[in-house]
């Protein structure tokens, strides 16, 4: 028997997900690319953030840095020597003479006011130094340097006098807090 050769049939092509896969490979890697790429960004942005931080502390802790000097242990910083009021006065161009109430002025210069405790009747502490020595709390009625008695305090001011119920002489007022 002759066998005869029948053509060829034509079959359909049928594509399935494995004809495609080269394609959405590639547009899986762009993907996992761009989100692999933000945690990256972010711990970039993080590290320098710590980095300025570390800085700001640094300056604010060691501000002078390595080329100027530490004070030595136990060595007072130098305060400057307080103003005499009559010659700041006659520097300026006052020509008044001075003033009758010179012992007041001189103690005014003595003293300093640091701190008020008042109460609403007028009792209470007031801290004082006084020659430039650290300041020490005097409550009313006391004596601060000879010849004053310190007689009220009210808000930010201290009264001082010849005694406790006298007139007061001398007013001695805190520096105006800071803005």
């Amino acid at each position: 028997m002759i066998m005869q050769r029948l053509p060829p049939r034509l079959v359909p092509v049928v594509t399935t997900a494995s004809a495609s896969a080269p394609t959405s490979a590639r547009a899986a890697t762009g993907a996992s690319r761009s989100r692999m790429l933000w945690p990256r960004v972010a711990a970039a942005l993080l590290a320098a953030a710590a980095a300025a931080s570390l800085g700001y502390w640094a300056l604010r802790l060691f501000p002078g840095g390595a080329s100027s000097p530490a004070p030595a242990p136990g060595a007072a910083a130098s305060l400057p020597a307080a103003a005499d009021p009559d010659q700041v006065a006659r520097l300026l161009g006052s020509s008044a003479a001075p003033k009758a109430d010179a012992p007041a002025a001189h103690a005014a210069a003595r003293l300093v006011l640091t701190g008020v405790a008042a109460g609403a009747s007028g009792r209470g502490s007031a801290l004082i130094a006084v020659d430039g020595q650290a300041p020490k709390p005097y409550a009313v009625g006391v004596t601060v340097a000879e010849g004053l008695v310190l007689q009220s305090v009210q808000g930010r001011k201290a009264m001082l006098g010849p005694s406790p119920r006298g007139p007061s002489s001398l007013v001695l007022e805190l520096p105006p807090l800071p803005r």
